[in-house]
């Protein structure tokens, strides 16, 4: 693979990651090193709606384009998602991009980068649903490594040093709820039970056995959709857990996890916050494949059992036994060896 030359420094950069949250944090060393690389650039990012509380008030960007991509799947929203599109497109082209880095490599996410009117528009090779017919540029990104160091191979070809990977969190400034639990609870776990796919999700009353087994208190964290769940933690914990489910930015979310003492969960956005955040994680996997979607860093615990089936990579199964097989005495065991750290 050839490094990528250029005539002239890029002044304005365009960042297409839209989502999902775990793969906009994944995204954060490659933020990094281009920073450096082009200190004098102003970069820009092209996030969904949902996830920009990642970015927010990020100092290595210079402003957020949200889309509403979700609600552009909707056949009713069709008229709508046009003239949304159509206006995008518009204001991206009046920016003048010197350079557009396609992370996503999905059709949507090549469209946006070829609308954008740039003359260097840089993407993976492999990218699906033909994306790659609107790139200038092709990097190969490979399969069997993780995302983060697929997205640095596009880094390494735009001439960043990629030996030193970072997560730049934004700064936040701490809300007032916020400090008060933390003051109220002292040292705490963070539990985050949800995830996107069913699948993916360790059974509830297992994280509620686990929370009443932990020798500290613990926050249970997750969206509107994790409320229920999270309260049924709670109540199982023995009063040890206290829900912050549905009730939480991820502006907010990012301040309870990087106070922490370490984040119990399933393969899901909280978890690569954690990592990013330098807190260990414990990481309940069945479907997926920890070495292409676990938390990065080499001071985490990967709990999993051997079934034939994993990672199948399915979002829908009747079965389930990958996550089923794991009991919280399991978790709890794996916590306690010193060796257990993947």
């Amino acid at each position: 693979m050839e490094r990528i030359v250029f005539e002239n420094s890029p002044r304005k950069i365009l960042i297409v990651k839209p989502s999902s949250l775990g793969d906009v944090i994944h995204s954060l060393p490659f933020l990094c090193v281009l920073h450096e690389r082009f200190p004098d650039a102003a970069i820009h990012w092209v996030v969904a709606e949902g996830n920009e509380g990642a970015l927010q008030w990020h100092p290595m960007l210079t402003k957020t384009w949200i889309i509403r991509k979700d609600r552009w799947k909707k056949i009713g929203s069709v008229k709508e998602t046009i003239g949304e599109l159509s206006g995008l497109a518009s204001a991206l082209r009046r920016e003048e991009f010197d350079l557009v880095v396609d992370l996503q490599g999905l059709l949507r996410s090549g469209m946006i980068a070829g609308a954008t009117g740039s003359p260097m528009r840089v993407g993976f090779s492999d990218a699906r649903e033909g994306s790659d017919f609107f790139y200038t540029h092709k990097v190969e990104g490979g399969s069997g490594i993780h995302a983060v160091d697929r997205y640095l191979k596009i880094a390494w070809a735009l001439g960043c040093d990629i030996s030193n990977v970072r997560f730049p969190m934004p700064f936040i400034r701490e809300p007032e709820k916020i400090l008060q639990i933390k003051e109220r609870l002292g040292k705490y776990a963070v539990i985050a039970p949800g995830a996107r796919w069913r699948t993916k999700r360790w059974p509830v009353e297992r994280f509620g056995a686990l929370a009443a087994m932990l020798g500290i208190r613990s926050v249970v964290v997750g969206g509107e959709a994790d409320r229920e769940t999270a309260m049924k933690i709670e109540d199982a914990s023995g009063g040890k857990s206290v829900s912050l489910a549905g009730e939480t930015t991820i502006s907010d979310l990012i301040c309870v996890i990087r106070s922490a003492e370490y984040v119990i969960t399933n393969d899901s956005g909280p978890m690569h916050i954690a990592a990013a955040c330098g807190r260990r994680v414990i990481a309940v996997f069945g479907p997926t494949d920890p070495a292409l979607t676990g938390p990065y860093g080499t001071d985490h615990i990967i709990v999993r059992t051997p079934v034939e089936c994993s990672p199948c990579r399915k979002k829908k199964c009747s079965d389930m036994r990958c996550m089923k097989d794991i009991s919280p005495e399991m978790v709890y065991q794996a916590m306690l060896k010193p060796d257990s750290a993947v």
